[in-house]
């Protein structure tokens, strides 16, 4: 069995090769070839915490896969300089159960999740998209940037967080990975949006982050912070005037409060959704219907994501000979 740390990882999958892994998978989830149940929570209420286990099967190409991530959110762990997310993700052989492997999950998390907004992006955002608008800069921050640049020409980035001093370690960690766009810190969330193009939410927020009027004709909206009924990051003037996309239809209707809450208080029905990401993916839903459209890709994340990357990172490892094997 081979392990492999976040920097194996890191080194075995860049974002683009991520992107189309994770585009596969939506594209095999929402074609049948994927049994995905429901994840299941374990919450820690003295942490205001939660848990959660996700287990996953994939078929066919690029590769089957079988496996199941365990991740844990813990938002107080920031304030002892602890990452909020930790994780594992354990592969088998799906033709024989065997154990394969266990992968580092904190960075695998992060890496599919950009991976989904770049492959939304690919597909809904406008082919001229330049401005990106960045809310957040936490452990998601950094991959939705790298995402979306992989995918469209972006000039300028806005990176929109409540604490400046993680605003400038955000841009720093952008041009440590890379990244050569003008990137500037916004007073307000009014003046990233009066340019924004495209704008990832990757936040732990209860409430909308931005007003609905502060959203331009043309923007697409990559949604992948909020992960309970009770959090929500879009107004939900904004979701009821969007083309709606999610990465599974009954995970985010189990899960996704921008959705719930918005199909609560009566902007929105069920049917507001238009569909899911694989289905846009593979032809089958329009991604873009208009260029004045507001387009929005709510995730709240899918172990059919995490499988696919971990099986390509375990492929790409094991050929380099990257990671530690060991007996059980």
């Amino acid at each position: 069995m081979r392990i492999l740390s976040a920097d194996d990882v890191r080194r075995a999958v860049p974002m683009p090769a991520a992107i189309d892994a994770v585009e596969s998978a939506f594209v095999r989830l929402s074609a049948g070839q994927a049994d995905v149940p429901l994840r299941i929570h374990v919450e820690t209420p003295t942490r205001q915490a939660v848990s959660f286990v996700m287990p996953a099967r994939l078929e066919g190409a690029p590769m089957p896969a079988l496996g199941v991530k365990v991740v844990s959110v813990f938002p107080e762990n920031r304030a002892r300089g602890e990452p909020s997310i930790y994780a594992l993700v354990n592969l088998f052989d799906p033709e024989t159960g065997r154990p394969l492997a266990t992968l580092d999950g904190t960075y695998l998390t992060a890496l599919r999740t950009g991976a989904a907004s770049g492959v939304a992006t690919r597909h809904m955002a406008r082919a001229e998209a330049r401005v990106l608008a960045l809310f957040g800069a936490g452990a998601q921050a950094l991959p939705q940037a790298l995402a979306v640049c992989a995918v469209r020409s972006i000039e300028r980035i806005w990176i929109v967080n409540r604490t400046p001093d993680r605003a400038q370690q955000l841009v720093e960690r952008l041009r440590a990975a890379g990244l050569v766009q003008d990137v500037r810190i916004a007073p307000d969330a009014a003046r990233a949006l009066a340019e924004a193009d495209v704008i990832c939410t990757a936040t732990a927020a209860q409430t909308p982050l931005f007003a609905d009027s502060d959203v331009r004709p043309g923007t697409h909206i990559n949604g992948v912070g909020s992960y309970k009924p009770s959090m929500a990051e879009i107004p939900p003037a904004t979701v009821a005037r969007a083309h709606v996309v999610v990465d599974q239809r009954r995970a985010a209707w189990s899960e996704a409060g921008d959705l719930i809450q918005a199909r609560d208080a009566g902007w929105i029905t069920e049917e507001h959704v238009i569909g899911e990401l694989g289905e846009v993916a593979a032809g089958k839903a329009a991604g873009r219907p208009a260029p004045e459209a507001i387009t929005f890709f709510k995730s709240v994340g899918n172990a059919a994501q995490d499988v696919a990357v971990a099986a390509l990172a375990l492929a790409r490892a094991s050929e380099s000979g990257m990671g530690v094997e060991v007996e059980l």
